[in-house]
């Protein structure tokens, strides 16, 4: 069961680590209303695990605290692989954390540098992945797709599967 936990989360990573960024989707406070917005991904780690930066004031606080369950879509048309992540967030202060993944680019929210009281992370613990993998070159698909079109036969998106972390 171990090796096999390994390889999904080796296969998570692998379909993510080249992503900067996701819908992080949240249910609104005392509702029952989906809310979505784009992250930048700070960091995936080896276990699967990702972590972005917001601000303490930020609307998805509030609605992490109230329910920690969340969802990651994530789209790599590059590579033509899709992700929804369904997992659970914890906040987190950890100013040694803050301080691994901060890269420069963070002043332009975070003005204050790492040293700015409005700065959290959101850690997310994956639990289960569905993913859409058509990783050939853009060329290939049009190609599959022209293919499907002149023989009548549907195209084939490539590989789909669940991952249960």
């Amino acid at each position: 069961m171990k090796k096999e936990l390994n390889q999904n989360v080796n296969k998570l990573v692998e379909l993510v680590k080249d992503v900067k960024t996701c819908m992080l989707i949240t249910i609104e406070k005392y509702t029952d209303i989906l809310s979505g917005r784009p992250m930048s991904i700070a960091d995936i780690e080896k276990d699967g695990t990702m972590w972005f930066f917001t601000k303490t004031t930020s609307e998805k606080i509030d609605a992490i605290e109230q329910n920690k369950q969340i969802s990651l879509a994530i789209v790599n048309e590059n590579k033509n692989i899709y992700l929804m992540i369904n997992g659970r967030a914890e906040l987190s202060y950890n100013y040694t954390k803050m301080k691994d993944l901060w890269s420069p680019v963070m002043k332009a929210w975070f003005p204050q540098g790492l040293e700015d009281p409005d700065m959290i992370l959101i850690k997310v613990i994956p639990e289960d992945v569905s993913y859409w993998d058509s990783s050939a070159s853009k060329m290939i698909v049009l190609l599959n797709m022209v293919k499907a079109l002149v023989t009548g036969k549907e195209y084939n998106e490539g590989r789909h599967g669940k991952i249960s972390i």
